[in-house]
Order: structure tokens, then C-alpha cells, then sequence
């Protein structure tokens, strides 16, 4: 019994109660958003549009994604995190009904684009939210339980998913709008306000001058991320993280189609990653708290680089599930470390930016994976999994060289800033 107290206070122990109602609203959340799972089959079998034109709109969400991501940010700095993920989640819910009762592919699509835009527009939000409210010491195990909340709601999406697709894509589309209302709900009535304006603490762009020749100071905000090199080091090392794992959905069901398995073996693959992240993800800190984050993520992306070099020789199901285990752990490792380096690299008060710009590394890697990816493998074959192997390896380097000056940065960085006041009675831990 005390080894499991102890087991549940390294996991979960002495977390803001504010946090624990973000982690459920993140949970019901991704949960509940999966009807855009489904969009391609629901242009095709249901509005009667070409593959073409289903790709065509899949893209159009996409690319509302990536403003999302940016515009979510920008709102959240400057309107505060409760009021952008209360307005992102509204409009997405509303967005929701009108696509459940659109005929139009034309509406279909704009609504489409939209609807990219304010599903990425809480990301930045909840994660600046959770730095808010969470002590540093404490916001490792706070971003493992975040991955481990979005991997088991987007498990329990596809799931629902399919059931409802199957009785009515109208349903699916309802029930998506009732589950963001949900979230809604919860942040609406238990939490509060966690932006704090405090004064700026990074250094300033160089002034400019205007047509007349007077000197107009620059502010601090998204051009601060975008040239802070420290944290554009790390933001491209993420790059190549995300550029490995997105190879399980995008050239890995072609290699193994290629090797003569189908799709219920790479549903067998994928199955098997997403069970080890929720039934072991909550076992990660105690791995990992006692080294250095640099070093855990070198040995991650190690981890990830020989997990998918490996399918050089894989030509049986045995050897993918094998690799999979590798790379998923892999995976699992780097979650924590990752988003806790992201939060220490950015000024308080432009936390949802440095997120926004994190953030884009997602949609430019589910860009460049496939599409680099497909070239790859159709001219070098197997070869492919050597050059996706070195790669990681490459980073797991760079991580080992990052590392130490980031470390430096990141002292800099809290010797600049202002002692944060003391948490208030919202964000007390929970009894």
C-alpha cells in the first residue's frame, strides 16, 4: 500500500486543482473530437465527392490548423488562456451542428477550414494554462499525465467514432458539438483566469523608426519566438521528433502493405502503441525525473531512430510489433521532457506564442513526412528506414550538444524574470 501512495505522488501528487480540471477538460475534449477523423469517408460515401476533392478539403482543415495554432497563441497572451479555450470550443461546437445539416461541398469545405482553425486554437491555451498554475519542480509529471490524457481520449474517439459513422454521420457530428460542449462546461464553471500581466522580461527587438524618423520601441510577441534562436534549436530538433513518429501513419501502412501484411496488421501495430501509452505512461516520471532532460530526450530519439530503422529488415508482422514497442517507448519518454523544455524557454508572458510556434512543428512535419516520405521509400526501398534511422540519431546528437547552452539560457531566462507571487486559493493542490 505505500508503495503505491508513493507511486500515485510521484504521478500525480501535489498538482493545482485548476490543473486537474484542465486535464479534464482535455480529456473530454479529444475524446469527443472525433469527427474530423471521418471527414474524408464522410465527403466520399455521403456528399458524393471525388477522392480528389476529399483530399482537397482534408487539406483545407489542415491549413486551418496551422493558423489555429498561431492565432490561439496570440489570444491567449493577450485575452487570457479561459477566455480562448471558452471561445475556441464554442465555436468549434457550433461549427459542429452546422456541418452535421450542410449539403453544399462548397459550405462543407469552408466550414472545414474553420473548424481547423479553432480545434489547433486551444492547444496553445491549455498548455500556457498548465505552466501557469503548475510549479516548475512539479510540471513534469503535469505534462506526462497531459500526453497520457490526449493519447486515451483519442483512443476512446476512434472507437466512438466508427460505432458512429456506422448508424449516422449526422450523429457523429452532434455528438462531437455535445462532447466540445462539455469541455465548455467544465472550464467555464471550474476554471479561472490563470494570465498574469506582469512587466516584460525579455529583451527587446531593436527599435524602428518610422517615415518621419521617430524611434518606435518594438513590443515583445510572436516575432520574439520566431527569432529566438535557443528555442528554434529545440523547436527544429521537435521537427525531426514529430517527423519520425508521424511515420507510423503515413509511409509505415505502405511498407507493410509492400511486405504482404494488411490493414488489420497495421491496425495490430498501431493498437499496440496507443495500449502502452495508457497503461504505461503514468510509470514514465519515476523513470525519468532523476536525469537530465536533454539526455532523456537524446535517448528517446535513440530509442525512436532504432525502433524504425529496424523495418529496413522487417518483412513479418513479429519484427513490426517489435519495432513498435521500441519506438513507442521511445515516444513515451520524450512527451514529458519535451513540453517541460518548451514552457522553460518562454518568457511568462509569452508563453501561448512560444506555444504557437511549438505547436507548428506538428502540421509542417504531417506535411513533409508524407509527402518526402513517399519519395523515399518508392525510389530507395528499405533504404528509406536507414535514412529515418540516421536522422533520429542526428538529432539524439544535437540534443547532447543543445542541451548544456539550453540549460544556460533557460537560468538566464528565470534570473531575468520576476518571483511569480504565491499561488492563490484557485490554484491550491487538491486535497
Amino acid at each position: 500500500m505505500h508503495a503505491l501512495r508513493r507511486w500515485w505522488h510521484d504521478t500525480a501528487g501535489g498538482l493545482p486543482a485548476t490543473f486537474w480540471y484542465l486535464w479534464a477538460g482535455l480529456l473530454i475534449n479529444r475524446a469527443g473530437a472525433f469527427a474530423m477523423l471521418f471527414l474524408s469517408l464522410y465527403l466520399t460515401d455521403a456528399r458524393g465527392a471525388s477522392e480528389s476533392l476529399a483530399g482537397t478539403v482534408v487539406g483545407a482543415y489542415g491549413a486551418g490548423g496551422a493558423a489555429g495554432v498561431l492565432l490561439g497563441g496570440v489570444l491567449a497572451d493577450r485575452w487570457g488562456r479561459r477566455a480562448t479555450l471558452l471561445a475556441a470550443h464554442l465555436v468549434t461546437a457550433g461549427l459542429m451542428v452546422a456541418l452535421a445539416f450542410s449539403r453544399h461541398l462548397v459550405l462543407i469545405a469552408v466550414l472545414s477550414a474553420l473548424v481547423g482553425v479553432v480545434h489547433s486554437m486551444p492547444s496553445p491555451a491549455f498548455v500556457a494554462a498548465i505552466v501557469d498554475v503548475v510549479p516548475a519542480e512539479r510540471r513534469s509529471r503535469a505534462f506526462n499525465l497531459q500526453f497520457w490524457a490526449f493519447n486515451l481520449g483519442m483512443a476512446v474517439a476512434s472507437l466512438l467514432a466508427g460505432v458512429l459513422a456506422e448508424a449516422s454521420f449526422t450523429a457523429l457530428f452532434l455528438v462531437d458539438a455535445g462532447a466540445t460542449l462539455a469541455a465548455a462546461a467544465v472550464i467555464a464553471w471550474k476554471v479561472p483566469e490563470t494570465l498574469r500581466r506582469t512587466a516584460p522580461t525579455v529583451d527587446l527587438p531593436p527599435p524602428t523608426r518610422t517615415a518621419s524618423g521617430a524611434v518606435r520601441p518594438r513590443r515583445p510577441g510572436l516575432h520574439t519566438a520566431l527569432t529566438d534562436r535557443t528555442f528554434l534549436v529545440f523547436v527544429g530538433l521537435t521537427f525531426v521528433l514529430a517527423v519520425l513518429t508521424l511515420q507510423t501513419s503515413t509511409i509505415m501502412p505502405l511498407a507493410m502493405r509492400a511486405d504482404g501484411l494488411g490493414p488489420s496488421a497495421y491496425g495490430l501495430v498501431v493498437a499496440l502503441g496507443g495500449a502502452l501509452i495508457v497503461l504505461g505512461q503514468l510509470f514514465v516520471p519515476r523513470l525519468i525525473d532523476r536525469h537530465r532532460k536533454h539526455v532523456v530526450l537524446a535517448a528517446s530519439t535513440a530509442l525512436l531512430a532504432l525502433g524504425f530503422g529496424v523495418l529496413a529488415v522487417a518483412d513479418e508482422l513479429a519484427v513490426y510489433l517489435g519495432a513498435a514497442v521500441v519506438w513507442t517507448v521511445g515516444s513515451m519518454l520524450a512527451a514529458p521532457p519535451n513540453a517541460q523544455i518548451n514552457a522553460d524557454l518562454a518568457p511568462p508572458q509569452l508563453r501561448a506564442r512560444y506555444q504557437s510556434v511549438f505547436y507548428l512543428t506538428f502540421p509542417a512535419a504531417a506535411f513533409v513526412a508524407p509527402t518526402l516520405g513517399g519519395v523515399s521509400l518508392q525510389y530507395l526501398g528499405d533504404r528509406h528506414w536507414l535514412i529515418i534511422g540516421g536522422l533520429g540519431l542526428l538529432a539524439a546528437f544535437g540534443h547532447l550538444l543543445a542541451g548544456p547552452p539550453r540549460e544556460r539560457h533557460v537560468a538566464a531566462l528565470r534570473r531575468a524574470t520576476d518571483r511569480e507571487p504565491a499561488p492563490s486559493a484557485d490554484h491550491a493542490p487538491a486535497r
